[in-house]
């Protein structure tokens, strides 16, 4: 395979994360969850917790795509921290938006968000990336991890206390949040897109970078290198996660490690039949990611409102639309809010297909 050929299995995979994710973000019916699209509850991993840790790796992957041979200038970093505003500025705007006049909310809304930590996550990952070789970056990972871990564990909160990993004012994570932001997050004492736990997100990204750089090279054998790679985080972060659960909420050095290691392993599996064996499949899926920021976006601002509008005093648009054409007495309920998550999913896949045959590719 040239290396100069657009890489499918990359396309693929950033495509599938989306849809996942708004798989994950839209069911039915919120209390009626499908049970694989739950997030873990606190300690522990699910499917659901896979998808934005597999995003911020596809993210590491483009950065060392497209800044491979450019030089940290300020021409590029003025580009760099651009797109970083534009993505912090779209997720403030899904969460201050309104679909009814003043269309703005400002009091008491929510400050970290998703779009905002990939725009942190990015802007840090590149300078890094601009400025490091490969084993400083490394090098600079197992320092994250590693001090993340001592900082979550067995430094004492600033009155002393003794800190946990579990949810609670004594949880260094949870404290920064409610320290820093408080009554702008996401639960009274927390937000899963946190201040600190933002930082080992960066690794998340770190390791998309280290495996995009393998993944181009002229190395042999390189995805046996890479099968190693993600097989050794794996092992390496189950056996840590007896010390440092697993935990998508802190984004623990152990979901990092685990996580990154099956987006490994998965990029080898599509990259060996789609990019290897040149097998052309899943051409929609590429087209969802062909957009992806643009329809992960427009989905959130679309679900917002079909919750916020009103048909009546009590049955929002959302809700009608549910119970009018999923909800049936042979079915159970966690199977029709899967169904409603499916349907979404084909709109935005059908709607990412339009664009793409009209060549319409909205960069942020």
């Amino acid at each position: 395979m040239s290396v100069t050929k657009r890489i499918q299995s990359v396309d693929f995979l950033r495509g599938l994360t989306i849809m996942l994710m708004i798989l994950v973000n839209t069911p039915g019916d919120w209390s009626y969850v499908y049970t694989p699209l739950l997030h873990a509850e606190w300690n522990g991993l699910t499917l659901a917790d896979f998808v934005f840790p597999f995003f911020l790796f596809i993210v590491g992957i483009s950065i060392s795509f497209v800044y491979k041979h450019k030089k940290g200038d300020r021409v590029i970093y003025k580009k760099i921290v651009k797109r970083s505003i534009k993505l912090v500025a779209l997720g403030l705007l899904i969460n201050v938006f309104l679909p009814y006049f003043p269309f703005i909310e400002t009091e008491s809304v929510r400050l970290p968000g998703v779009l905002q930590r990939i725009g942190i996550v990015f802007c840090v990952a590149s300078i890094l990336y601009l400025n490091c070789t490969r084993k400083q970056l490394i090098s600079i990972a197992a320092i994250i991890l590693i001090g993340y871990w001592v900082w979550l564990t067995y430094i004492p909160l600033p009155d002393g206390a003794t800190p946990i990993l579990e949810r609670g004012p004594n949880n260094w994570a949870n404290y920064l949040d409610y320290l820093l932001l408080k009554g702008h997050i996401w639960k009274p004492d927390y937000d899963p897109e946190g201040i600190l736990s933002t930082i080992p997100a960066i690794v998340t990204t770190i390791t998309g970078i280290v495996v995009g750089e393998i993944l181009v090279s002229a190395t042999k054998r390189k995805l046996g290198v890479l099968t190693i790679m993600g097989t050794c985080f794996i092992l390496i972060g189950y056996l840590w996660s007896i010390f440092f659960p697993i935990n998508k909420v802190l984004w623990s050095s152990s979901f990092v490690l685990v996580t990154s290691g099956y987006a490994t392993l998965f990029l080898v599996l599509f990259h060996y039949f789609m990019d290897y064996k040149e097998r052309d499949f899943g051409s929609l899926v590429k087209y969802v990611g062909a957009n992806a920021i643009i329809i992960y976006f427009s989905s959130m601002i679309l679900a917002k409102s079909f919750y916020l509008i009103k048909i009546d005093s009590q049955t929002s648009v959302h809700q009608f639309l549910f119970e009018t054409f999923f909800v049936y007495p042979s079915i159970g309920k966690p199977l029709s809010s899967f169904f409603y998550a499916l349907i979404v999913v084909g709109f935005y896949t059908l709607l990412a297909y339009f664009l793409y045959k009209k060549k319409i590719f909205i960069k942020v």
